[in-house]
């Protein structure tokens, strides 16, 4: 009898055991279908994870975080899940769960792709303002080609705490040239707005369309090329049905006038202004994907406010990424794609994209000046070889969804170089020069962050050093520096330059800087207290706003340019190897107000830097510390450092980072 049962038992045992899935949850009834059993077309693509592989061909596949088969009241479905952030598939900042035709075809010839689909979900958090926010792309055709542009992606997107959202179509122009940063998307609204709709700050969202797609309702497209035009119609039950065609070999964009008002209003503002290819996508291989291309991540706004969304990402931790909301999904019903016989292999396109975003790209490879130059990082190494050379934490590279910068970044406080109060990650020119023999330095870049804490009173709080001009001798002082520097609270900040006169003497201790205003303030518009702050510049810089800087000295003199789009160009000149401020009385009124309180009131050698050996510095010289500024009401900012942790400084906003994407080195020329 005893046996009797515990044969029962282990019976009921191994039923149990044999009804579970590797991960010890029941099996669904549905865990038996396969994706191609539902949609039988998964011979012709391969498919991209949320984690950035690429799996092949899911014949017989699935993956219980990004692809697997589901059953509702309407049948099975093929289920495309993907986190706001893990790893991505080529040079983009978002991740995929999605299928990318095996071969490309000409626009020349006969394509067609359709699918039923319902989206149920999209990301809960994100910023607003961001075009792509709470948005993912459910079909696409992609150049396999040239830039690698997008003529197609279908969007999905919906704000928080609305019952229905929009579906809109894009084109992406095939960017004319060989740089493809100033490309740009026109958005075509289906059902519901395009993709221009925002809010308008942080905390509002735009009204719920009348005529939308709720979360979960079913709709159709279907994606037809013929002899270099496509064709697009778009269904759902209750709703009217659109139809759309675009000419994919002959562009209506090939002229700077032809850029669209949404352009101008969405994608200019953010130095994306580019003109098209007159013949556009003509003789470029195309290709199909379908899916869940999530277009919401974790990346900051202030780098690009049109795909960077700031959403939670919970630092990549998928698990918690689903139970927050924080994921597209998308339910395929039904798929085909019909392409000609004259289609050929695009395994040139996955070669040249599967796992790029692994693969290490040093900022050398971005900016080849880099063997003029050594570093010095925010933690006081010294690098003399930069070829090959990266660090996580301070001198690395990063994509803003157009183009790869170079990031120099750096604390509040760290180990800093002799006779400095900040730390830098900052190049040092290896060669030296006197002014009469000159030297030139550009430089093209953005701020992306400012120390947010310091004291207001203090001149050179929250504020970084962009670009410099040091002395190898004598006094070691500096007859340029370019800051930005940004008040908390404002949206805007200030760029200036400042030139510190070589004091006359052996005693250095009287030495004080004159700046002069290109965009928004000077350096000593400060405020009246810690926490007071000034008036907000009217025609500041922002941070993750593009601006550029030249530097030329020819012949002793300094030749200064200032460029930023949208802002007036500034030129201003220096005499390098002449002094204006010989005698006491020379000193300008800044000067008194600003250095002469604190005991720094020296005369300059008269003349100046003439005859000594000078050198450029370029990145991200933090001008913001933790020291009191009872010490020193021009230089010690007082600002918050974490006993000089420096993690716990970039968690909280306490560092300087600056992007560059463009910068060269060379001799003085003569000014045009």
């Amino acid at each position: 009898m005893n046996k009797f049962f515990f044969f029962i038992w282990c019976c009921f045992f191994l039923v149990n055991v044999g009804c579970k899935n590797a991960d010890n949850s029941p099996k669904k009834e549905a865990a038996s279908i396969n994706a191609n059993d539902v949609i039988p077309f998964f011979q012709h693509w391969n498919l991209i994870l949320g984690d950035g592989s690429n799996v092949g061909q899911a014949m017989d596949y699935e993956h219980k975080n990004f692809f697997y088969t589901t059953r509702d009241d309407h049948g099975d479905w093929v289920v495309f899940k993907t986190p706001n952030a893990g790893n991505t598939h080529g040079t983009s900042n978002n991740t995929r769960t999605e299928l990318a035709q095996l071969k490309k075809w000409s626009p020349m010839t006969e394509a067609k792709m359709n699918a039923t689909l319902k989206v149920m979900n999209v990301s809960s958090t994100g910023d607003v303002r961001v075009a792509a926010t709470y948005s993912v792309v459910v079909g696409q055709i992609h150049s396999a080609d040239g830039h690698e542009n997008e003529p197609l992606k279908i969007f999905y997107k919906k704000f928080p705490g609305h019952t229905k959202g929009s579906v809109f179509w894009n084109y992406e122009i095939n960017t004319a040239g060989d740089d493809n940063s100033g490309r740009w998307d026109y958005s075509y609204p289906v059902w519901g707005y395009d993709m221009s709709v925002v809010g308008t700050d942080e905390n509002s969202f735009p009204p719920e369309p009348e005529d939308g797609i709720a979360l979960g309702e079913a709709f159709s497209y279907e994606v037809e090329i013929r002899e270099g035009i496509m064709y697009l119609k778009f269904t759902s039950e209750g709703h009217e049905t659109k139809t759309f065609t675009k000419n994919l070999i002959a562009s209506e964009y090939a002229k700077r006038s032809d850029l669209p008002e949404q352009v101008e209003n969405l994608f200019v503002p953010v130095g994306q202004d580019g003109v098209e290819r007159e013949n556009a996508y003509s003789e470029e291989g195309l290709f199909f994907k379908l899916g869940c291309y999530n277009q919401t991540n974790g990346k900051d706004p202030k780098v690009n406010r049109i795909w960077c969304t700031g959403a939670e990402t919970h630092g990549g931790d998928i698990r918690k990424q689903y139970a927050g909301g924080n994921y597209a999904e998308v339910w395929f019903k039904s798929a085909s794609i019909t392409i000609s016989d004259d289609a050929i292999s695009n395994v040139g396109y996955f070669e040249a994209n599967d796992g790029l975003s692994r693969k290490t790209v040093y900022p050398h490879e971005v900016i080849p000046f880099m063997d003029k130059f050594k570093i010095l990082t925010g933690d006081g190494t010294t690098v003399e070889d930069l070829t090959g050379f990266q660090h996580k934490d301070f001198f690395y590279t990063a994509i803003d969804g157009t183009r790869r910068w170079v990031v120099y970044k750096t604390p509040n406080s760290g180990v800093t170089s002799k006779n400095s109060s900040n730390t830098r990650t900052e190049l040092h020119e290896k060669r030296e020069w006197t002014p009469e023999q000159g030297g030139s330095l550009t430089g093209t870049c953005k701020v992306m962050q400012v120390s947010i804490s310091g004291d207001a009173r203090v001149a050179a709080s929250y504020s970084v050093v962009v670009g410099q001009i040091h002395s190898g001798e004598g006094h070691e002082n500096e007859p340029l520096k370019i800051f930005y520097k940004k008040f908390p609270g404002h949206t805007k900040g200030s760029v200036f330059w400042n030139y510190e006169i070589n004091t006359a003497g052996d005693d250095n201790s009287g030495r004080w800087d004159y700046s002069t205003a290109v965009w928004g303030h000077d350096m000593s518009v400060i405020g009246t207290s810690k926490n007071d702050y000034p008036a907000e510049p009217v025609d500041g810089i922002a941070l993750g706003e593009e601006f550029s800087y030249e530097v030329n000295v020819y012949k002793g003199i300094m030749y200064l340019t200032f460029k930023s789009e949208g802002h007036e160009t500034k030129t201003f000149t220096k005499n390098l190897i002449k002094s204006e401020y010989v005698n006491r009385s020379d000193l300008p009124t800044q000067v008194e107000k600003l250095f002469v309180p604190i005991g720094q009131d020296g005369t300059e050698r008269a003349i100046a830097y003439s005859g000594e050996l000078n050198y450029f510095k370029q990145g991200a010289y933090n001008q913001t510390n933790g020291k009191s500024p009872e010490t020193n009401r021009v230089w010690c900012a007082g600002a918050e450092v974490y006993g000089g942790n420096i993690a716990r400084q970039y968690a909280n906003g306490c560092y300087a980072e600056v992007w560059f994407r463009e910068a060269t080195i060379g001799p003085g020329i003569p000014p045009k």
